[in-house]
């Protein structure tokens, strides 16, 4: 299982601004791709009243299960590979993989049988270069739920330098910058009708 820290700022911007962003930045473009994450909580989000956000990240035939945990900064990340078996069963029997993951959500006092994957979210993502190929961010397109909506992501080694950044690249790009602080989980589970 690997374990590290996630530090983001993110903005959601317009299709305007997404397609200005990506004509200004397009000599620059590192790579492109689709993903998709599929959430997974109880259906009283017991994981979400927690805190906590799980997902299962389905890139390029691979499935990665991926646990997020509250810092003073940042997003305690924990990631495990699972097989395609281990997805499908899942999908079809709401039955969570056996694995470390699922040992720290029994510590949390949740139990594990009664996850399942509740909504998955589709971004396509461009990655680009920034600043003399110091730093690079993210543009998506994410559709979830008949929504679509689009975000600007920067990580960095704090918070504040990722904001700095993506603030730079806000102004360059005439796209309106304010915090978004409503993950892609957040509002993909909230666009959910119950």
């Amino acid at each position: 299982m690997a374990t590290n820290i996630e530090i983001e700022a993110k903005v959601l911007i317009t299709e305007k601004e997404y397609n200005n962003v990506l004509t200004h930045f397009k000599d620059r473009v590192i790579k492109e791709y689709d993903q998709t994450n599929h959430y997974i909580d109880s259906d009283d989000l017991a994981l979400k009243k927690l805190g906590i956000g799980c997902r299962i990240r389905e890139k390029d035939g691979n499935y990665t299960l991926t646990l997020k945990a509250p810092m003073s900064e940042g997003l305690l990340e924990k990631d495990e590979n699972l097989t395609k078996d281990q997805f499908s069963a899942l999908v079809k029997s709401a039955h969570f993989p056996e694995c470390n993951i699922e040992d720290f959500i029994r510590m949390l006092g949740v139990d594990p049988e009664t996850l399942r994957i509740q909504t998955a979210l589709k971004t396509h993502r461009v990655e680009v270069f920034y600043e003399d190929n110091t730093y690079e961010f993210s543009v998506d397109k994410n559709s979830y739920n008949n929504q679509v909506d689009y975000e600007l992501e920067m990580a960095g080694a704090s918070l504040s330098k990722a904001k700095e950044n993506l603030k730079s690249i806000c102004l360059r790009t005439n796209t309106f910058y304010k915090d978004n602080l409503r993950s892609k989980e957040t509002r993909a589970l909230e666009s959910i009708v119950r």
